[in-house]
């Protein structure tokens, strides 16, 4: 008998234990009491998956994150504790989200690389504070998205220089070939078949049929497969720079093939799964007509 109330004893100090790892407990001795309760309970729903999916908490520490919340709720009009806990929520914005969205940014996946933590903190407090600055603020508010998509930039060639290489020679070949055509930006195109109708400017929507490939042949995207053999509708002035350049070059009617360079097709930048950095693409094109 004295074992079994020993085991009893265990039994509530550790239920006792758990209740107060999981916040306080509830008294509903009056109607304002199970109101304030069920208040609690109807603004916890979701939350779960919120921290889960939003903030990246791992929930199998959910006791540790109750302790947190009890103790910045409960720091009500006390400046001192209220700064202390948005320092930790914007600490945890920085170190999940932003921290994590400029590696993969800057690095793709290849997480063995990543920004300077200690380095990244020490800008960000001396920025909010104004003071002990190492680098003089409006230069970089002027000159911080040049150098990150410089350092970026170089990243990639080093991924992606075997694939810009390529397209470089395949351009190269290619404008010795009878019937090509070469502009001052370095557009390639060969017309298949001329038209004889106005040319669309810039700023027109027109209508068009075509088929996207990378150098080695594959098919990329083809309005015979996306719009059931349609023409589809674009906007000049919403286009890679290449599909402008030529558009706004073929007279209504016309059937060119295109050679793009990186620089006047998606540049340094992944699209969908097959057109990676660098990529040097070509485009077989109809333009059917010009909308009105």
């Amino acid at each position: 008998m004295k074992k079994l109330m020993m085991m009893a004893a265990v039994a509530m100090m550790i239920l006792g234990s758990c209740q107060k790892n999981a916040g306080p407990s509830a008294s509903l001795k009056s109607d304002l009491d199970t109101l304030s309760y069920e208040l609690g309970m109807a603004n916890s729903q979701g939350l779960k998956m919120y921290l889960a999916n939003a903030l990246g908490v791992d929930t199998a520490y959910m006791s540790e994150f109750y302790k947190g919340l009890v103790q910045s709720a409960n720091a009500g009009d006390d400046k001192k504790k209220a700064a202390y806990f948005a320092g930790i929520q914007i600490g945890q914005q920085l170190g999940t989200q932003m921290y994590s969205n400029i590696n993969y940014q800057l690095f793709g996946e290849d997480s063995t690389q990543h920004i300077s933590m200690k380095n990244f903190l020490s800008g960000f407090i001396a920025g909010t504070e104004g003071k002990n600055l190492k680098l003089n603020m409006d230069s970089v508010k002027k000159n911080v998205q040049q150098h990150f998509e410089g350092y970026r930039n170089k990243q990639l060639e080093k991924l992606y220089g075997a694939n810009k290489e390529a397209g470089e020679k395949f351009l190269a070949e290619n404008a010795k070939k009878v019937g090509v055509k070469t502009t001052a930006s370095g557009l390639q195109y060969k017309v298949l078949k001329e038209g004889n109708g106005p040319i669309p400017a810039d700023t027109d929507v027109v209508h068009v049929i075509y088929e996207g490939r990378l150098i080695d042949g594959t098919i990329f995207d083809s309005s015979k497969k996306s719009a059931e053999g349609k023409p589809t509708e674009i906007h000049l002035n919403q286009v890679v720079k290449g599909w402008t350049e030529a558009l706004t070059m073929m007279p209504t009617g016309s059937e060119w093939e295109i050679y793009l360079p990186y620089q006047l097709a998606y540049g340094e930048r992944e699209t969908g799964d097959k057109i990676k950095p660098f990529s040097a693409l070509i485009f077989k094109i109809n333009l059917v007509d010009i909308k009105k």
